[in-house]
This record gives C-alpha cells, structure tokens and sequence, in this order.
C-alpha cells in the first residue's frame, strides 16, 4: 500500500494503536516500548507499507528529537546535575570521540574478515553514527520503570545522553562532507571541521541559555487569559530555538536541551500544565518517529547474512568494548564513583532512534556505502535496545544501585507568585510518640497540614484527627527552614519536596 493524502490519516491511526498496544504489552513483559515501535513499523513496512524516503525522516526525526531533548531538559533538576556535571559532559564530549576512534578501529579491522572494502573513514562514519546513547531511550526506559538510582547515577546518565547527540551529530555531519567531498573532487580541511565543531557547540550552549532565559520571562509575563495558549506559546519557542540556532552556525539540538534545563529549573506560569503537554507531546512523537524509522527500512536487506553478521558484530563490540572503554576512561579521574558505578554506566548506554536518524544524512548526500551503514546501524540498534535496554532495572539491582523513587501522593497546579514550600511526608513511629491526633505533632508557626492520604481515600485533618503509620501528609508551610529542623528532631529522613 502507497501512503496518499487519502488514506493517510487511516494508516496513522492503525499505526498509532498498534503502536499504543505494543506499549502496552511492553510494559507487562518488562520489554522496551521503543524496540516494540520499531518493529511494528517493520512489519507493517514489510508488506503492507511501501515508504522510502529518508529526507522526510531525517525531518521527522529532526522535529522530534527537538521536542525529547527540550522535554528531557525540562524534566532534569539543576540541583541533581550539579555534583555529576564534570563527568557528564565529560562523557558527552569526549566519550563519543573515543567511543567513535575505538569503534572506527574495530570496523576498518572487521570489514575485511567478511569480505568488504570499507576506507578508514567510511569505517569512521559509522562509527560516529552509532557514538551516542539515544536519550528517547535512557528518559523512556528510566522513567517509564520509575527507576531510582544511587551514586547521582540516573542524573548522570541523563546529563549524559541529553547532552551527547550534538558531538556525534557534528562527527557524522564532517565526516558525511569530506566523504562528499572527496566524491565531488573537492579538498575538505579536517582542522576547519574542528573549528566549525567549537563554534556550533559554543553558539548552541549560549543561544540555548538566552533564549530560554527569554522563554521564561515571556510566559511569566504575557497574561494570556486561555492557559492552553501557553503550551503553544512554549512549544513555538523549541521550534524557534532550534531553528535560529541552526541559521546562526549553532547547534541546534544543543541549544533546544540547554533552554530546556533553564525552562524546567525555573518558577513558571502554569508549570504542570506545561509539563503533562510536553510529557503526552513527547511519548506521541517517539511514536512517529520510531514507527517512521521501522517503515524506512528494507526488511529484505535487514535480514541478508552479511548485514546480520556485520550489524551482530558491529553491535556486540559497541556494546562489550566501546562504550566500556569509553566510559572507564572519562570517569577514571572521579573516585566518588564505585566500580560497580561504573560498569553499570557502561552498559546503559542505549542505542535507539539516534543513531538510525543520523545515518540517515549518509543515505541523502548519497556517500558511498551509505545504505549498507544504515542497515549496519538499524541492527546495532536493535541488538542494543534488544541486551540493554531488557536490562536496565534488573541490572541496577544486581548490582545494588537501585533504590525505590517515590512518586507524589497529591498532584496540584498553583501559581508560582504563591510562595509557600510545600511537602510531603509519611507518617512513622517516631512522629507519634507524644499523641497519635494531629494536634500532638509539634510544627512550626505559619505550617498546616492541608490534606491526608490514607490508602486510597483522601480527607481534610482537623486537630483531634488520628494519625496513623503509613499516612501521607500534605504540608504546606511559610517558613521552609524551620520545618526542615523539625521533621530532622521528629526522625523524617524522606522528604518528597513538591515545589
């Protein structure tokens, strides 16, 4: 079947719901969603589907990786960042150098044992491509798993994988133009490259941070009557992000995560609205884009033995020796991480729709070699989502990283010109020493607590409400610091801070 104006909108909606219950059924099976995507859009590309056309999915996945990047972004606390900043942009930086040498290496030596000529840069291309972990990846299979991690490490791998697509798109983009370049007889300087690598990555970080900056004060201040204008609003302001970013010589992936980080991390109007769009906005277009990336490919030439074998091998010594030897040494000079840290970050290191979109700019400047890359890189991926991503939480508590994330027992969306703290707590032995009525508890002046969770029932307290263990209180208070002091003297070491 050809996609037409006519039955497009039919075929979306039989793509998107099958796509839904393979999420579903994903998550019952402990599966990740993302690799159930690509192989829907397979199978329906297989024989159902005819779409081959990989300008319109570098633009689809252009759109959506704009969205995942600026949401993962938001959904990130500068605060959690802080202490892993070094090592994060360490690894985004030069791990994918390393991780792409290591890796070029490995497939210039490989080529020949099944029978292929590849160049040393040609072999260097691929590698590049596949060089980042996909954050769609890392974000979806962490927080769909509520996963919690020790060590700082889940902020780590998030700075980490939201932060590491520029540098592999800039290897893949100069290695793409001098391969062009040598084809079109043209002389393409690798220092100019590296030149043009520091301008766009200094461009994008410090357009990312001002136009973010302007992003926040605008909708702070706009007053617009309609709330639902304000995810418009904000979503135009991605779009234009990266945009500008690109026009001015930046890039652009860069600046649209960075001016997520300071959206997310600063007070702003409406902010849970906003959150729950970007949220549903971006699980929508992980969808598209994975779906799109499943049609793209020709199941015929996926399953020829020599894509098998190259794409089976390519794909274990990322995943084996790459990624590890990337990885132990960017973190060697950080001793606040364990050992088991650290071959816990080398093996979430995720292959997803990334590197499928970035081998895709091989295919469009017609390098040669390049559909044979891009078959390489589709089964890399799928054996990586396929070993890690199955592994990602039962690892963790292998190695005794994982530690239980809480999730708020109350949801609320108040202005941010209110200027309360409020938080969350549950009630133990200790807090009920002197009285179990809620009278008995010692708060300090200008403190209320506003609501009590009890199972699955919610109730207003009053001062003769009887507590008991097991209960979540809503705590609402003017004085932060003094309520911090006291839920220490009453023996509350879990605190949920829910603003």
């Amino acid at each position: 079947m050809i996609i037409t104006s006519e039955n497009f909108v039919l075929i979306s909606a039989i793509l998107l719901f099958a796509a839904v219950m393979a999420g579903k059924a994903a998550y019952r099976f402990d599966a990740p969603a993302l690799l159930l995507f690509l192989v829907v859009g397979m199978l329906f590309g297989y024989k159902l589907i005819s779409f081959d056309s990989p300008e319109l999915t570098q633009f689809i996945g252009m759109i959506a990786l704009s969205i995942i990047l600026f949401s993962g972004g938001m959904g990130t606390k500068l605060s959690e960042i802080k202490p892993v900043w070094a090592p994060g942009v360490l690894l985004a930086t030069l791990g994918v150098m390393i991780t792409a040498l290591v890796m070029g290496c490995f497939i210039y030596l490989l080529m020949p044992l099944f029978g292929f000529e590849f160049s040393f840069l040609q072999s260097l291309l691929m590698a590049s491509v596949m060089s980042s972990t996909d954050s769609a990846s890392v974000f979806s299979i962490l927080r769909s798993k509520k996963t919690g991690l020790k060590q700082n490490l889940r902020p780590l791998l998030e700075l980490e994988s939201g932060s590491n697509d520029p540098m592999a798109y800039i290897l893949t983009v100069l290695l793409v133009s001098i391969l062009s370049g040598q084809t079109a007889g043209d002389q393409i300087s690798v220092w100019a490259g590296v030149a043009d690598f520091f301008i766009k990555m200094s461009v994008g970080a410090v357009l990312g941070y001002g136009i973010g900056r302007f992003a926040v004060w605008v909708i702070n201040n706009i007053n617009i009557d309609n709330k639902a204008f304000y995810s418009i609003l904000l979503l135009a302001f991605v779009f234009f992000t990266f945009s500008i970013s690109e026009m001015l010589h930046g890039n652009g992936y860069l600046a649209v995560y960075v001016a997520g980080l300071i959206v997310g991390n600063n007070k702003l109007t409406h902010k849970r609205t906003l959150t729950v769009f970007f949220d549903s906005f971006t699980w929508l277009l992980q969808i598209v884009m994975f779906l799109t990336l499943g049609l793209l490919v020709n199941f015929d030439e996926l399953r020829n033995p020599n894509v098998l074998m190259v794409g089976g091998a390519v794909g274990l010594l990322m995943i084996f020796v790459a990624r590890p030897i990337a990885v132990l040494l960017c973190m060697a000079p950080f001793r606040q991480f364990t050992t088991k840290a650290r071959l816990y970050v080398s093996w979430v290191g995720l292959r997803g729709a990334v590197p499928i979109i970035f081998a895709t700019y091989p295919l469009v400047a017609d390098v040669p070699g390049a559909r044979f890359i891009f078959n390489v890189v589709y089964m890399g991926t799928i054996l990586s989502l396929l070993i890690q991503g199955t592994t990602v939480s039962s690892l963790a508590n292998g190695l005794w990283l994982a530690e239980e994330e809480p999730e708020p027992s109350f949801e609320f969306d108040i202005p941010d010109k209110i200027k309360s703290a409020m938080s969350e707590i549950e009630v133990n032995d200790s807090m009920l020493h002197k009285g179990d009525c809620l009278s008995d508890l010692t708060l300090p002046d200008h403190t209320l607590v506003v609501m009590v969770r009890r199972g699955d029932r919610y109730f207003v307290p009053k001062g003769h409400t009887q507590l008991e263990v097991g209960d979540k209180l809503l705590i609402i208070s003017d004085n932060d610091e003094d309520l911090q002091r006291e839920f220490e003297s009453m023996g509350i070491d879990k605190i949920l801070r829910l603003r």
